[in-house]
């Protein structure tokens, strides 16, 4: 049994998206929309021109009126002229690529789509919607127009793509062409943050380690020297007691590595643990410190930094399962 039809939308339409879905469809990209993938639907205000004009119609037979009945007939031609003219609006479009960055959930996901037309012909008020998301957007001749739709998230995870909507009433409103686009692919959700939460965890003695360095407080050894090296780190007095120059290494300090483990807020309830540790990421992330991830379930992430490995941490936290193991 199908699916009420959401508000605001045809059971016809409704029904014919049931059909496709059930058949497991998907497109890949780039795709082109030939002529066969529109479907065309007089609208609202389409169904009142066509009662009006055959009122009209019938009104200029009935008192033998040739100028109304010639009216009536350039009245028709237009309406199957806007019919026409809303197919070929979306007939020959390329939708090229559909992407969007990842943000934590409870946040609004910007979904880049790429618009092209294949053809001479420009594309204007062209409606797109996806997962409730909604956008107005252009295409131009053979130079890819990116349209931005926002979708709402409400959890982590991967959020299914499901179908992409084009459609347009241009140009009298008259009629409604759509198609409809079956992605494969979805869109990555980050964990949500923590609100106000607390500090990084401590990370051990001092919270400081030392690292070899061409400069520095404290000397560390002396090591032969190196083409590049500098002149004011040679050790002249040593390099005169040796049958070779020498070089200073001083010893300097840097911050230990945190270690982001999930023993220290597993007495937390279970999506409040994970929005800790996301929360612990980025404010590691944000300060610039070295940070690992040892998540309840899969491998541990060694220590790093960098943007590279905040998505890391935040796509292992995010592909958690729903309940706890």
């Amino acid at each position: 049994m199908d699916e009420a039809a959401p508000a605001g939308r045809p059971a016809f339409r409704h029904r014919l998206e049931n059909w496709i879905r059930r058949r497991g469809r998907v497109d890949p990209l780039p795709m082109t929309i030939d002529r066969r993938r529109v479907y065309v639907l007089p609208t609202k205000f389409g169904l009142f021109y066509a009662v009006m004009v055959g009122v009209m119609f019938l009104g200029a037979l009935n008192y033998n009126n040739n100028p109304a009945l010639l009216l009536s007939l350039l009245l028709l031609a237009a309406g199957l002229a806007s019919l026409v003219y809303a197919h070929l609006q979306l007939s020959g479009l390329c939708v090229a690529s559909i992407d969007a960055e990842p943000v934590h959930a409870g946040e609004t996901l910007q979904v880049k789509i790429g618009l092209v037309a294949s053809d001479a012909r420009a594309r204007s008020g062209l409606q797109l919607d996806c997962n409730d998301g909604h956008a107005v957007a252009q295409a131009t001749p053979h130079a890819t127009t990116f349209a931005t739709l926002p979708v709402a998230t409400t959890k982590r995870g991967w959020l299914e793509a499901g179908r992409l909507e084009l459609a347009t009433t241009r140009p009298l409103g008259l009629a409604c062409a759509w198609s409809w686009l079956w992605q494969g692919q979805g869109w990555l959700v980050y964990p949500a943050l923590e609100v106000n939460g607390p500090p990084l965890p401590d990370r051990g003695e001092g919270g400081h380690r030392a690292k070899p360095a061409s400069a520095g407080d404290d000397i560390h050894q002396l090591r032969p020297y190196r083409h590049g090296d500098a002149q004011h780190a040679i050790a002249w007095k040593a390099s005169a007691r040796a049958t070779h120059l020498l070089t200073r290494e001083y010893e300097q300090r840097v911050d230990a590595d945190i270690l982001l483990d999930w023993n220290d807020v597993r007495h937390l309830p279970y999506e409040h643990a994970i929005s800790r540790l996301a929360h612990w990421v980025e404010l590691a992330e944000r300060h610039g410190h070295r940070y690992g991830l040892r998540p309840p379930i899969g491998r541990a992430l060694p220590a790093d930094r960098g943007p590279h490995h905040r998505h890391a941490c935040l796509d292992a936290l995010a592909r958690l399962p729903e309940r706890p193991a």
